[in-house]
């Protein structure tokens, strides 16, 4: 059926849901399509996923995407799981098929690379070192990411040591697990650090990091975007580097959960994400 003949509908399951930005930026892309359509929040307690999940298509929807607490738990309830979703132990989108089938996949590597790769077209991820702090899911997601890229040395740091090697065991080289005690020299002669922890978005204590020892042409990012410049970042502004924020990861995943659901890929424009910097303001 010609997407035109069709009420087409998909939405973001989370625990809590109301505050994520997800609704903004898919509405925008029905517009900009000129399709009718919605994409709605979606808060689904945790003992309810499964459910919810089977009722996408009784519903009419197309699928969804998944935020937290959701993103591990339905792995094991979807009918099909690609590669990069096996491999990082989570999905961040369903599909859900005309049989009913619900499929998995996870964007979140996809998406960190794109928005790094929309402001720094000439990056590349075997240009040096990469320091990941944090071995959360975001983490994961980043360092999965980079190896895809080519990366040939991941320094990963993680206040718990054991989580961080079991990330390093699970995914393999080019990562290295290292104590938090070693965080301020691994800085020296990196060529790009990412932040992967909630350490400085709102409402949290800022990261406590120094980048005394990092190049000045190193690449700092971060995928927090509440605030769009966390310390972290505004430390590394002020001392010269280039920052990125998390927004753009965000931006980026939605064009692949279109694809699935929609089989087209809207643009993410500069209109875009001015408005959602809006919203966040």
């Amino acid at each position: 059926m010609n997407l035109q003949d069709r009420f087409l509908m998909a939405g973001v399951m989370g625990w809590p849901v109301m505050h994520s930005r997800s609704p903004l930026m898919h509405n925008h892309w029905f517009a900009q399509e000129k399709l009718k359509g919605v994409y709605v929040p979606l808060a689904v307690q945790p003992d309810n996923l499964e459910a919810a999940l089977r009722g996408l298509h009784a519903l009419g929807f197309s699928g969804c995407n998944l935020t937290i607490p959701h993103k591990q738990k339905a792995l094991q309830m979807v009918d099909e799981v690609d590669s990069v979703a096996q491999k990082m132990g989570a999905i961040s989108c369903v599909a859900v098929k005309e049989d009913g089938r619900l499929v998995g996949s996870n964007n979140d590597a996809a998406g960190f690379i794109r928005n790094v790769k929309e402001f720094q077209p000439e990056w590349q991820a075997n240009r040096g070192p990469v320091v990941v702090i944090g071995a959360g899911g975001g983490s994961r997601a980043v360092c999965q990411g980079l190896i895809q890229e080519g990366a040939t040395k991941i320094r990963l740091v993680n206040r718990n040591l054991e989580r961080a090697q079991n990330l390093m065991s699970e995914l393999g080289q080019p990562i290295k697990a290292y104590p938090w005690t070693d965080r301020a020299d691994l800085m020296q002669g990196a060529a790009m650090v990412v932040n992967t922890t909630s350490q400085g978005m709102v409402g949290q204590t800022a990261l406590d990091i120094q980048l005394d020892l990092l190049p000045t042409d190193a690449l700092v990012t971060d995928i927090v975007y509440t605030p769009l410049e966390t310390p972290f970042l505004a430390q590394a502004r002020m001392r010269g580097n280039a920052t990125l924020n998390g927004l753009g990861m965000l931006l980026h995943q939605g064009p692949l959960g279109w694809k699935a659901w929609f089989g087209i890929e809207p643009k993410v424009t500069p209109e875009l994400r001015k408005l959602l910097e809006q919203s966040l303001i």
